[in-house]
């Protein structure tokens, strides 16, 4: 009877051909990156904090077959990247900017999920000129607004940072009917280890800077996301006059994993209608 609550989760398709090992960047840190390498628009991929350069196996392929050119990266400290210089944490932003200099990619389209998705934002404010556009999923997006920052913090519970990370991101429906899946999922965040450097931001993440946005972004959450609720992100979305927002159902905090067909299909319709 059990089985009746579980199924199998979408296999992974097989990856596209990349180049793949640990790049040094002009301003000391050491990242691990692959890159499908290619003619097309570049699409970057920031990760979340509970995953890392292995956490997009559902978007690379399908990326790469749409004719894009698709990079992934583990940020300081995570799995396959080194810290950093002490005394130099840099910031992510910067990081990415860095890389791209590395890989010699002008501009690009950023995408990231959760904590990603705030580096994307801020690579957006920081380098207008270098982001083709923003897709920012599932994130609080670092905003410095006191009424965001109370009502995240009212959505969430004084309880919520207490509970493991599978527990916290993992939709209920997904923990319930795809442990295997679950599972993975878990098995990608084991890859990194502690000690990551907190990096600050590079750019002033308020209403009024997100209204004067001009860099178009596509705004994600999931109906069963404990970190961004739909209300909320509508409400974002509302004073960055060239956003759009969608909300997946039936999905928590990764949707990139949960809801991989979901996802794909938003960001290539919004990728094509974006080119930059």
């Amino acid at each position: 009877m059990a089985d009746d609550f579980q199924s199998a989760p979408l296999p992974l398709p097989p990856a596209a051909p990349v180049t793949a090992g640990q790049r040094a960047l002009a301003n000391g840190a050491k990242l691990w990156v692959w890159d499908t390498g290619g003619e097309g628009a570049v699409v970057l991929l920031a990760h979340p904090a509970s995953g890392n350069h292995a956490s997009w196996g559902y978007q690379q392929p399908v990326l790469a077959a749409a004719g894009y050119r698709v990079i992934g990266y583990s940020r300081r400290g995570y799995a396959g990247s080194d810290i950093g210089p002490a005394d130099d944490p840099g910031s992510q932003a910067g990081d990415i900017a860095a890389l791209l200099d590395v890989l010699g990619v002008d501009r690009a389209h950023v995408l990231g999920s959760a904590a990603g998705g705030s580096t994307a934002l801020d690579f957006a404010l920081a380098y207008p000129g270098r982001t083709r556009s923003a897709i920012i999923a599932s994130s609080l997006m670092s905003i410095q607004e006191p009424d965001y920052q109370a009502a995240s913090s009212r959505a969430r519970g004084p309880w919520f940072d207490g509970l493991p990370v599978d527990a916290r991101e993992l939709s209920p429906s997904y923990r319930a009917g795809c442990p295997d899946g679950a599972a993975a999922w878990m098995d990608i965040n084991a890859l990194n280890t502690s000690g990551a450097p907190k990096q600050p931001l590079m750019s002033s993440i308020t209403w009024t800077t997100l209204g004067a946005m001009t860099v178009p972004a596509l705004l994600l959450t999931g109906d069963a996301d404990l970190y961004m609720p739909p209300a909320v992100l509508r409400t974002i979305a509302k004073r960055m006059p060239h956003a759009e927002c969608r909300i997946a159902q039936d999905v928590g905090h990764p949707i990139f994993w949960e809801q991989p067909d979901w996802f794909n299909a938003t960001i290539l319709d919004f990728l094509a209608r974006n080119p930059g």
